[in-house]
């Protein structure tokens, strides 16, 4: 498996956790077990949000299983690809609007993105592979998996044992690398907006 601390290099100190944090495709097939899944989910609980709210939810499916074709024929063919050795398939959802009054919450999507990158962290943690992806049919994982109008459609990731570069697809081999970061001074300014953004 791929180190990414041997790609990567922080331009501030921060924990090491951050710079390992990484989204591989390759996977082996193998399963998690009941309990690496409850932990992923349990980091996803501890995130914060707005009012308290926890807006996030979570619908599963893990291999060899009658929900695992529901979530895996959501995907575009060039996912499927890697992630038919996925242990897990999740569509993240977000309710979009506040449990307490039905108003609604402008920060829903915000809030899940939080849940995910705890569920993130815990997986690198635990040496799994943890995938977040967007390439997938929104709207028909709302109809397949029956998904109430008012929660979004956020995202969808893959879980997994790590693979090896050969697990993969070749065309997909040369993109097997941990990424690197725009510096710092890309990302933030002080006061007005004055990024000249290029992309």
């Amino acid at each position: 498996m791929i180190n990414a601390l041997d790609y990567r290099t922080p331009e501030h100190p921060i924990e090491t956790l951050f710079v390992a944090r990484w989204s591989p495709r390759a996977m082996s097939g193998e399963p998690i077990t009941d309990e690496e899944m409850r932990t992923l989910f349990e980091a996803a609980r501890w995130a914060p949000s707005t009012y308290n709210e926890q807006e996030w939810r979570f619908l599963y499916a893990r291999r060899d299983t009658p929900e695992w074709p529901l979530h895996f024929d959501l995907l575009v063919e060039g996912n499927q690809a890697w992630c038919a050795n996925a242990a897990m398939l999740v569509v993240i959802l977000a309710h979009k609007v506040f449990a307490k009054n039905g108003k609604p919450n402008p920060v829903h999507l915000f809030d899940c993105g939080c849940a995910f990158e705890n569920l993130a962290l815990q997986g690198t943690v635990m040496g799994l592979v943890v995938h977040g992806m967007q390439g997938f049919d929104y709207d028909k994982a709302r109809t397949t998996l029956s998904v109430p109008d008012d929660y979004a459609v956020a995202a969808m990731f893959a879980v997994g044992q790590p693979g090896e570069l050969a697990d993969l697809p070749e065309k997909l081999r040369e993109r097997e690398t941990p990424s690197d970061r725009k510096p710092v001074e890309e990302i933030i300014c002080e006061g007005k907006f004055a990024f000249n953004d290029t992309t």
